[in-house]
């Protein structure tokens, strides 16, 4: 199907700035400078400095880097400084994120638990609806741009790794995150016009910048799990975990929008996740995880370490957030225009 308007020109974004000796060498080895001595071993797991080395190493396999050459993402040298990175960052995770029933009805469970609502939440969804302001729902959705201008790319990856009825349970739900063979309807396509709305940059990866640490490990948790084929049943815990919460966060977000009064084509993105992730709810617990551990019950001990390991990081980034919010600080490292002068960078 051919869209019915111009599609947004979609340019590899500049590199960013450093942040510290890891994203230095691996910003150094992508514009081919002479090797810097890094050892991920003493880095924080969650800093801003692993993080943004480990996003710009995954951002290779996505769109790339303006004037990095496109070989660059099989570089022995930088695979072999991403693959010491990413033992970090996945050994953190195993060590701080509560191990749960690795069986089949324990997944069971846990996908019982995601389906739980509380009355009055906390999070960042939660606020918005109450009575959050109109530069925090801007910066929240720059946040989230790290991920939404490339909505279920992460997830595609495991696609291939999967066979018979997961595999095309999983597609199912793929081709609506693409929107239906409607280029105007894609997922990433509605988020970028959620940000024109709103008055922000719809230039893929323009807010890598400004992104925090805890933004950046969400996403680099499913392109870790995306990209490695024993990590497939964590990646189908972590799509599970997005799936299954998304449609009642997603209609908080549409109840703050318009409490703000945001244009309907701002509205758009989350009013269509409200329906689309109940449906796809269905799809992915009946149709993708059930014949997947029929099929290879291992994996559901990684299914749990998916959603649990969502749920970790998403509330790490919720509870900064909100931090910053309570306080009347900005949460970007570079703040936008109409965020309180006072709190300066957070950078």
């Amino acid at each position: 199907m051919l869209s019915r308007t111009a599609p947004p020109r979609v340019d590899p974004p500049p590199l960013p700035h450093v942040r510290g000796p890891l994203s230095a060498a691996v910003l150094a080895a992508l514009r081919g400078e002479p090797a810097l001595r890094a050892d991920p071993a003493g880095a924080d797991p969650y800093g801003d400095d692993l993080q943004l080395a480990l996003y710009c190493c995954y951002e290779l396999h996505y769109r790339g880097f303006a004037g990095v050459p496109d070989d660059r993402e099989w570089a022995p040298g930088l695979l072999a400084l991403r693959r010491e990175i990413e033992r970090v960052f996945e050994a953190a995770l195993r060590r701080d994120v509560p191990a749960g029933d690795g069986s089949v009805d324990g997944v069971e469970r846990e996908l019982d638990g995601l389906l739980v609502e509380p009355v009055e939440g906390r999070g960042p969804s939660w606020h918005l609806r109450r009575d959050g302001e109109l530069w925090q729902l801007r910066e929240y959705v720059a946040h989230r741009s790290l991920y939404h201008l490339k909505e279920a790319d992460p997830q595609a990856w495991v696609i291939a790794r999967l066979d018979g009825p997961a595999k095309a349970a999983l597609v199912t739900v793929e081709h609506d995150e693409y929107g239906a063979g409607d280029p105007d309807r894609m997922h990433a396509r509605l988020f970028a016009d959620m940000m024109d709305a709103l008055g922000l940059s719809t230039a893929y990866g323009h807010y890598l910048d400004a992104a925090t640490a805890a933004t950046l490990a969400e996403v680099n948790f499913m392109s870790l799990c995306g990209l490695h084929r024993r990590l497939r049943g964590a990646l189908i815990g972590q799509f599970a975990t997005v799936e299954l919460t998304s449609s009642p966060g997603s209609d908080r977000l549409v109840r703050a929008m318009r409490r703000l009064g945001c244009p309907e084509q701002a509205i758009a993105f989350y009013d269509e996740h409200i329906e689309a992730d109940a449906v796809h709810e269905q799809i992915i617990r009946h149709g993708v995880i059930a014949p997947l551990l029929a099929a290879e019950p291992h994996l559901a001990d990684d299914v749990v370490f998916g959603i649990r390991g969502s749920g970790f990081l998403g509330e790490r980034f919720g509870d900064q957030v909100l931090d910053a919010w309570e306080q009347g600080r900005p949460t970007l490292r570079v703040p936008l225009p109409d965020a309180p002068a006072l709190a300066g960078s957070t950078r």
